[in-house]
């Protein structure tokens, strides 16, 4: 008698997502093509406030409006911005026309993102920890969210280093809350940016950033795989490794970038397609400027390392801008010129000198 074969049993489950599977990996792919990278402006009602204090512009719906409308309708902006990252107010507003402020950008083929989370909160029993609130209704929010046009999402997780952190207790909480996060996403058609930020606050030299992003980031991703997310529909928005603030010593952009793409290569898997780097608070210059030393230097990098950029594409557009429409074009002009230059940067051919504001944007404990 001939034995019959048959099918081994998978080990593990499919993959969530599936349902959106092809969508998925077509928009993460999308997002972090040779050359463009993410704007982030999913700013709240209350840090875009701040930012408007500094060019004294009142915090109305107007006027976030009005920001938010000169970004998105810049000429060219296509050509090295593959998302936008929104906050909820901005996808459902409507410019001067009737319009929807976002329309520019779909018309022009960016992929739009949400911030899904809804803040931070303290982990009880550490100092100060904290993980991320938003899980409970975010099913349900996500579909709306691709209902409305949304293709990817983002979620912020926060880490802090001290003598005695990031504690075992904030590292579970907050890499399983990412992983959860990313698997509902995925099943419902938009695609997680995984975002665990370790804070620049501390006096910690870089050595000591580099051994906590690797024992952060293998956390993350040990848990991305418990729960079964297609990591080719991600994309990871860490930081940079970089020294506390109050570090005495100093770096080079070179230093910076052979230890972050050591710390990726040792914990990102090549399935990833995209690393879109957050700039915590470093200054316009300095962002691109690191971001192009990791690309332009040797050495093993199968995933696209990008930008995801908030305060670093919009601080000297904000200040060209200052709230007068007679200087929109201006402004978008100082944008364009900005994302040219990251653009250049995840292609390892930026050489400096595109103007970028070169002062800190370090904001202690830094919250959206």
């Amino acid at each position: 008698k001939r034995k019959r074969h048959h099918t081994p049993k998978m080990p593990y489950p499919l993959s969530t997502g599936t349902k959106y599977r092809s969508e998925l990996i077509a928009t993460a792919a999308s997002i972090a093509a040779p050359g463009k990278g993410i704007l982030a402006a999913d700013e709240s009602t209350g840090t875009i406030g701040k930012r408007f204090k500094d060019i004294n512009v009142e915090n109305t719906l107007e006027n976030r409006i009005k920001w938010r409308g000169l970004l998105f309708k810049t000429p060219g902006l296509a050509e090295h911005v593959g998302g936008v990252i929104l906050f909820d107010e901005t996808l459902r507003s409507k410019d001067a026309n009737g319009e929807l402020l976002v329309k520019p950008l779909m018309d022009a083929g960016i992929k739009l993102g949400i911030k899904v989370d809804k803040g931070l909160a303290d982990i009880p029993g550490t100092d100060g920890e904290q993980s991320t609130q938003g899980l409970d209704g975010l099913a349900d929010r996500c579909k709306e969210y691709y209902s409305l046009g949304c293709r990817f999402a983002k979620w912020r997780a926060t880490y802090k280093i001290s003598e005695s952190a990031p504690t075992p207790v904030a590292l579970l909480e907050n890499a399983w809350a990412l992983a959860r996060y990313g698997a509902i996403c995925q099943d419902n058609g938009l695609v997680p940016i995984i975002e665990p930020e370790i804070l620049m606050d501390g006096d910690h030299n870089i050595e000591r950033a580099a051994e906590i992003a690797e024992i952060v980031q293998n956390a993350v991703y040990s848990a991305m795989r418990e729960q079964n997310l297609l990591l080719e529909g991600t994309l990871l928005k860490p930081n940079m490794i970089t020294p506390g603030t109050s570090c005495k010593e100093k770096y080079s952009a070179n230093d910076i970038a052979a230890y972050t793409v050591r710390t990726l290569q040792r914990t990102v898997p090549v399935s990833v397609p995209g690393i879109t780097f957050l700039s915590g608070g470093q200054s316009e210059e300095e962002a691109t400027l690191n971001l192009n030393a990791m690309n332009a230097m040797p050495a093993k990098k199968p995933w696209s390392l990008t930008f995801s950029y908030g305060r670093a594409l919009q601080q000297s557009c904000l200040k060209a801008w200052k709230g007068d429409d007679a200087n929109i074009e201006a402004a978008q002009k100082v944008l364009l010129e900005r994302a040219k230059a990251n653009g250049q940067a995840n292609l390892g051919k930026y050489t400096g000198g595109s103007a970028g504001d070169t002062s800190s944007l370090f904001v202690a404990n830094y919250t959206y």
